[in-house]
């Protein structure tokens, strides 16, 4: 919670010295839930995903659900797993995960309590996400006057109330929506709670840029930016240290394939520890030609139509050249039709997620997520959306934007820059660039041909 997530990695791996009987079942059980949490804290969300759906498919799991142990950790695994599916946005699924985890708490202790009141505040922030704002409040308030009655109960105080804000913002009642932050704030501001605080200090920016306080909203979002480069960093650092783990094990157990299926994880954990060596490149935006007028009108109509990532057509003749390129790389990479097909169809899914917004997103990183090979995921990209990886998501991050401009009024109050780190871009110039590339014009004269059309 703190976010450092090498300590946090390097804890939940740690084994006694000179262990030499097996570990029992629910500390097996237990290691590979730990995981499970690690991955999610990497943004690994699909890894996260598969883990527990291995444990909860599992019938010797619940033959042992008597014990309390054992029960308090499936109820864990069912709200991780929804957290998981809220990531992408399978907010019905969610909810039902949710309710399985409940039933598997007790309230005979505290432990059971705070899993409890946990589930009913992420219960709150997906009812929302569903416009069902008013159901999300009473939940909420539900919730507070629950937490009233515990002790030393900081961190639900404010992830309680930052939710709560979020109500009040969607409400465009952006003045209650401050004083919900900030009695969030007030209950963690002297704790190592950095994984909420970032979130608190981003929607406070947010509220004050939507009440024109610019002097509020710099300094909050100075204190939002130090806090997201510091747990961005942890993160790049836990990822690294978790494949240091994996290398460490394959050199000390060669033979662990062979292993039962509470191992099979490290399986995975090799496969994946090449392809994301290269989690931590940034990208380096290309620069490419101006657009035409022409293009400006039809990216326009393309707007219209847009519910989902776009997909830019390429000419005839790219087609003609992509395919005789295609057909010579699949022969020299022997990459099946079949598993193209699965890998399209994996990207498809991503696009109607919003991960893409993480500006730390890479093709390792994607590739780690999709649990596919990082020269396979780029041939596939190259190949069916006619341009790198680079131009991909970039113009997935402005189709994002400019949506949202169009859709959303209270983004067009937003200063560019905010709007290119809100989009996933280390800085202002690249998003301008890319922006324009886009859409054939800059960001400042799109945002003034949205506010005439929307006076007129």
């Amino acid at each position: 919670m703190k976010g450092d997530y090498v300590q946090s990695v390097n804890i939940s791996t740690q084994k006694e010295n000179g262990e030499k009987e097996e570990l029992s079942y629910f500390m097996q059980m237990f290691g590979d839930y730990n995981l499970a949490d690690q991955y999610q804290n990497l943004d690994l969300y699909n890894q996260s995903q598969r883990i527990i759906t291995t444990l909860l498919s599992d019938n010797k799991l619940f033959k042992k659900s008597e014990n309390p142990k054992v029960k308090i950790t499936i109820a864990k695994l069912y709200q991780l797993q929804a957290l998981n599916l809220g990531i992408n946005k399978n907010y019905v699924s969610a909810l039902e995960n949710f309710n399985k985890s409940d039933q598997f708490i007790t309230h005979q202790n505290e432990e059971n309590k705070i899993i409890g009141i946990e589930n009913k505040i992420f219960r709150s922030s997906y009812l929302m996400r569903q416009n069902k704002l008013e159901e999300a409040k009473k939940l909420l308030e539900n919730t507070i006057y629950t937490i009233d009655k515990q002790h030393n109960s900081s961190f639900l105080y404010a992830l309680a109330y930052e939710n709560m804000s979020r109500y009040f913002f969607l409400k465009q009642d952006y003045t209650t929506s401050i004083q919900n932050l900030e009695k969030g704030l007030l209950q963690i501001d002297d704790l190592p709670y950095n994984g909420l605080k970032v979130k608190i200090y981003e929607s406070l920016a947010k509220s004050y840029l939507a009440l024109h306080n610019d002097e509020k909203h710099h300094y909050y979002n100075k204190l939002y930016m130090d806090l997201r480069t510091k747990l961005d960093s942890s993160t790049k650092e836990g990822i690294r240290y978790i494949v240091k783990l994996v290398e460490t094990h394959q050199a000390q157990n060669i033979e662990f394939q062979k292993q039962n299926e509470s191992k099979k994880l490290w399986v995975l954990l090799v496969s994946i520890s090449l392809i994301i060596m290269g989690l931590l490149l940034y990208f380096f935006i290309e620069t490419r030609r101006n657009i035409d007028l022409k293009k400006q009108l039809d990216f326009f109509e393309k707007q219209k139509k847009w519910e989902q990532p776009i997909h830019i057509t390429i000419s005839e003749s790219e087609k003609q050249i992509n395919t005789i390129d295609k057909a010579f790389e699949k022969e020299a990479n022997k990459i099946s039709k079949e598993k193209e097909d699965e890998i399209l169809k994996k990207l498809e899914e991503w696009e109607h997620t919003d991960r893409y917004l993480n500006k730390n997103m890479s093709l390792s990183m994607l590739s780690a997520q999709m649990g596919v090979n990082t020269k396979y995921l780029s041939e596939v990209i190259n190949n069916n959306k006619g341009k790198n990886f680079n131009g991909y998501i970039n113009e997935l991050r402005i189709n994002h934007i400019a949506h949202l401009l169009k859709t959303d009024f209270t983004y067009l109050n937003y200063k560019v820059s905010y709007l290119a780190e809100f989009s996933g871009f280390s800085s202002h110039s690249a998003f301008t660039t890319v922006f324009k590339s886009v859409t054939g014009m800059s960001p400042n004269i799109y945002i003034q041909e949205i506010s005439k059309n929307r006076l007129s």
